[in-house]
């Protein structure tokens, strides 16, 4: 399976970005996925994940009501809607897919990796 992740780009602290994930393969839509975030000098953190039919998704608190995850299967894409965006948002977001149709907000439920995405946050 392989992940591209798109959409990262450079705005001012308050805009809004749509990141999307899509995968190469058909059978990925039954699988979870999740975003994930790394600033500079900064571990990985969890941002969001959705379940295989979208029933079920988890939200870091840190972007909790201003982040949304969706999936559209159709397409094999996942998006991340990030708004009211501000410079603690900034930095690279991954996108993984898990061997399961639910998985949590650790790295390791995580099987699958795309290259990344650069989100820059102005103030």
């Amino acid at each position: 399976v392989q992940l591209q992740a798109s959409g990262g780009g450079t705005v001012q602290a308050g805009a809004s970005l749509r990141l999307s994930c899509t995968s190469s393969r058909r059978t990925s839509s039954n699988n979870a996925v999740a975003w994930f975030r790394q600033a500079p000098g900064k571990e990985r953190e969890f941002v969001a994940t959705i379940s295989w039919n979208g029933d079920t998704t988890v939200t870091a608190d840190s972007v909790k009501g201003r982040f949304i995850i969706s999936r559209d299967r159709a397409k094999y894409t996942v998006y991340l809607q990030m708004n009211s965006l501000s410079p603690e948002d900034a930095g690279i977001y991954y996108c993984a897919s898990a061997y399961k149709s639910y998985a949590g907000r650790r790295t390791t439920d995580y099987a699958y990796w795309g290259q990344g995405t650069l989100v820059t946050v102005s103030s």
